[in-house]
């Protein structure tokens, strides 16, 4: 069986239970998958993100379509 199958089975059981206790155990169970991205980043990672915030606050950086030029020759 498929993931996409397996998604379509448990979307029809979710959609079908009256029971809140399997409810709030599907909840829990998808909060505890959930992982914080940030720590899991490396201090350098950090530091480059914390870097090029600092510099689209400041207005130091360029738009979208300006970068999109730049890749043109490739298309």
């Amino acid at each position: 069986m498929d993931i996409e199958t397996t998604k379509l089975e448990l979307i029809h059981l979710l959609l079908q239970t009256q029971k809140e206790s399997i409810l709030m155990k599907l909840k829990s169970v998808f909060e505890e998958e959930q992982v914080d991205w940030w720590s899991e980043m490396s201090k350098n990672e950090q530091e480059e993100i914390k870097t090029g915030l600092a510099q689209a606050d400041k207005g130091e950086y360029k738009a979208n379509e300006t970068v999109m030029k730049c890749f043109d020759k490739w298309h």
